[in-house]
């Protein structure tokens, strides 16, 4: 998924992105900065119960941006998967989330992009498009 790779370097390297759910017929964007790539896929993680997680749960679509240089805007479809290594390998990655999240990340909801459109922009012009 060299695709997916790229994209997720990309929110990497931009530390904070802005995740963009739906509430009846209000969108909701907060940002965000807990970030996995594990088996070839890139991960989320939101706070147990809260606002965000609801709203996915009624409609997983979403769509997320960043910023570093250029704009990223991904259209997606999240999915939860909440297996311990999958908390487990965030909680690795992002120590100082471990007091939050709990050892294996039980405490937050992990959810893997799927169906993605990325596009990114240099200013207002569309420079590349990929799918993942």
């Amino acid at each position: 998924m060299e695709e997916a790779k790229k994209v997720y370097d990309f929110l990497e390297k931009a530390g904070t992105f802005y995740l963009a759910t739906v509430e009846g017929d209000q969108p909701r964007v907060r940002p965000y900065g807990a970030l996995l790539y594990f088996e070839d896929r890139i991960y989320i993680m939101a706070f147990g119960k809260t606002n965000a997680t609801r709203q996915i749960a009624n409609n997983p679509k979403a769509e997320i941006c960043a910023f570093k240089g250029q704009t990223l805007r991904i259209e997606c479809t999240l999915v939860e998967d909440n297996r311990p290594e999958v908390g487990k390998a965030l909680v690795a990655k992002m120590p100082s989330l471990k007091a939050a999240l709990g050892e294996n990340g039980e405490n937050g909801v992990m959810y893997y992009i799927k169906d993605a459109k990325a596009d990114f922009f240099n200013l207002m012009e569309l420079a590349e498009s990929v799918t993942f």
